[in-house]
């Protein structure tokens, strides 16, 4: 049976669809079908001229749409609005419902336009605007309607230039051409955040902290992030965070006060405060040019591998017999894994995903209390259950990787997919183009597996598909730094 058809609109995704992937993820349906609906919305917003060119993404909705898929799922979209005349209640009326049709008629959502709600607020420097907007997903829940909430402002201090971005989308409708935002850049999210944790001591802002800190494959210029976080604390008003500023035990009860609250319904399984809160000093002592962090070899593994094969960066419904998402969550949360294989449980640390030159995929991964190595076969993987143990990684977590991906594709009959403006598109390519002609540094990336070098005006890591010189495909995943040239 066909996914439904709605009157006037594009088919809806089958609610299978987000069954699979919320039972990749452990988490429940609805927290899913949020995440989707997010990036209709992220599509809506850049698919309105007026709006993509003046919006800029940010908080921890950008850092799972735009950079970490293995990461919390996020509920809000937050964004520095750079036209302060866009924060007016009539046109931001006008603007959203405009943008439900379109989304409608493109994906099937229904988000009924008497139900757009935005609250403004005029102060010195700048206005605020707090949006609500209601859906019916895939789920078809059409009492209680679900809500989105959009923070948008344009007090806030753009340290470094946007981003163009590709959000992440892991379902069968993304559009061709994907899905593009300006967002900020890397090294402004990590700074933002910081900011963030030591103005209001929100556990989102502590666990986003140690993540962005814990992606090394992107490796960011602290320089940078540093003369960020200092200026958004200047123009904030406030200190500059320290280690001795934010380890305080009253800040430690706060957190864990409102721990599980604010993020247990967006993780698979809640990490221990602790191991968060015993990272900071290690955060601080990397920003300020202290300590490195240490360069890790790969997990060993015995047998003849495809190493012109790598893993998805992006959530992806495997059809496994196990959630090999719930895996690649546990290694990004450094948390240990129960593992049933051959009638009998072990506790591991989940490193890597490979995939044999026999076409079976292997789990890489050391046994906890013992610290061997060990390699298991996925189709004889038994049972997985996250455990709230955590691992030092022994070895670089090969498991979380950023960079986009196709979900399964799954035949779909969906109508051309139109700009909902008269005024013509920015196009991915021009974007581009203008990006490569700033100022500034170029880094270039080689590829682990063939030695291809790519240039890059920005420190993104991600590499697309592309063949070797011997005409053989490589199938992306992220590269090494070779140099920056200035």
């Amino acid at each position: 049976m066909g996914a439904p058809r709605l009157e006037g609109g594009c088919e809806v995704i089958e609610k299978q669809e987000i069954s699979e992937l919320a039972r990749e993820l452990s988490l429940d349906l609805h927290v899913v079908e949020k995440d989707y609906v997010l990036g209709w919305l992220l599509a809506g917003i850049a698919a309105n001229t007026d709006l993509s060119e003046n919006w800029v993404f940010k908080g921890g909705t950008c850092l799972k749409k735009c950079y970490f898929e293995t990461y919390r799922f996020s509920e809000d979209l937050d964004f520095t609005v750079t036209d302060e005349a866009q924060l007016d209640e009539g046109y931001l009326l006008q603007a959203f419902r405009q943008m439900a049709e379109w989304i409608y008629e493109q994906s099937g959502i229904e988000i009924p336009g008497e139900q757009i709600r935005f609250k403004l607020s005029v102060f010195e420097g700048g206005r605020y605007a707090e949006g609500r907007v209601y859906y019916v997903g895939p789920l078809m829940q059409k009492r209680n309607l679900a809500r989105i909430k959009f923070d948008l402002t344009t007090k806030e201090k753009l340290v470094l230039p946007p981003q163009k971005r590709v959000v992440h989308h892991p379902y069968s409708d993304c559009p061709d051409d994907g899905i593009h935002v300006l967002s900020y850049c890397f090294e402004e999210v990590f700074a933002e955040k910081m900011r963030a944790l030591a103005e209001r001591e929100r556990p989102r802002d502590l666990y986003d902290v140690v993540h962005l800190y814990r992606h090394d494959e992107i490796r960011p210029d602290r320089t940078v992030v540093l003369k960020t976080l200092q200026e958004k604390c200047a123009f904030k008003g406030i200190p500059v965070p320290t280690i001795e500023s934010l380890l305080r035990e009253d800040a430690k009860i706060k957190l864990a006060a409102e721990w599980e609250d604010m993020l247990a319904h967006q993780l698979p399984v809640l990490p221990d405060l602790e191991q968060f809160w015993n990272e900071i000093p290690n955060v601080f002592r990397w920003l300020h040019g202290e300590v490195e962090r240490p360069s890790l070899g790969s997990a060993p593994i015995i047998g003849s591998l495809d190493n012109t094969w790598q893993p998805p960066a992006m959530v992806h419904a495997w059809h496994a017999n196990v959630p090999l998402e719930s895996v690649r969550f546990a290694a990004a949360n450094r948390l240990c894994v129960n593992l049933r294989y051959l009638n009998s449980w072990r506790l591991i640390e989940p490193y890597s995903l490979r995939r044999s030159m026999d076409g079976n995929l292997l789990l890489c991964a050391v046994k906890h209390e013992t610290g061997e190595s060990r390699t298991y076969r996925v189709d004889q993987i038994q049972g997985i259950e996250v455990s709230k143990t955590t691992f030092n990684p022994r070895y670089h977590i090969e498991l979380t990787p950023t960079g986009p991906l196709a979900a399964p594709p799954v035949q779909r009959n969906a109508a051309p997919r139109q700009s909902i403006n008269s005024r013509p598109k920015v196009s991915v390519a021009r974007v581009t183009k203008a990006l490569t002609r700033q100022t500034g540094p170029t880094h270039v990336f080689k590829c682990p597996s063939c030695g291809k070098q790519f240039r890059r005006k920005t420190y993104d890591a991600t590499l697309p598909s592309h063949k070797n010189k011997n005409g053989f495909q490589c199938f992306g995943g992220f590269g090494s730094l070779v140099k920056t040239e200035y």
